[in-house]
């Protein structure tokens, strides 16, 4: 298990990173139980072996005028591995486009969409993803609401695992 590689204060810091990117450095180290330099150097390893990936802000798309999203179920005609890989290309150059997943079964690729509203997505489904090379079938999902959205793991599940191991 990858998470078991850290010790207990690396944990503590990227569950609380997790939780608030934002805060200080001091703040930090307090509430994980060591001074200041320490601290920093831990986030700086953390950084640096890929643990943490970037701060980001979490912008509420609906004050933005997003106001639809959708998913978008997609089927390819080859699952050749260049084939994939070109599609995966194209997802990152679709701005509205904002997650791409790639899944085990009847559908390859799990698209999550946002856009000012439904013509504007219906001019990206029909105009750009529709006529995508390799595109078979694309099923869509409109979201009403959503009841939970998480970022990040739950780490009060892998101290479980890594109590329940020890």
């Amino acid at each position: 298990m990858a998470g078991h590689k850290l010790d207990e204060i690396d944990r503590k810091i990227l569950a609380e990173l997790q939780v608030d990117g934002r805060m200080t450095n001091v703040e930090l180290a307090s509430r994980v139980g060591i001074s200041a330099p320490p601290c920093l150097r831990r986030v700086r390893t953390l950084e640096e072996q890929g643990y943490i990936r970037g701060y980001h802000a979490d912008i509420d798309p609906r004050e933005l005028g997003f106001e639809v999203s959708v998913f978008a179920s997609v089927r390819l005609n080859s699952q050749a591995e260049a084939d994939l890989s070109a599609f995966e290309a194209r997802c990152r150059a679709w701005p509205l486009v904002r997650e791409c997943h790639m899944l085990n079964g009847e559908i390859d690729f799990i698209l999550k969409c946002v856009s000012p509203d439904l013509s504007t997505f219906q001019s990206f489904l029909t105009g750009e993803l529709l006529k995508a090379d390799n595109v078979a079938n694309v099923k869509t999902s409109l979201v009403i609401r959503c009841a939970k959205d998480e970022p990040g793991v739950p780490f009060d599940v892998l101290e479980a695992r890594l109590a329940k191991n020890a």
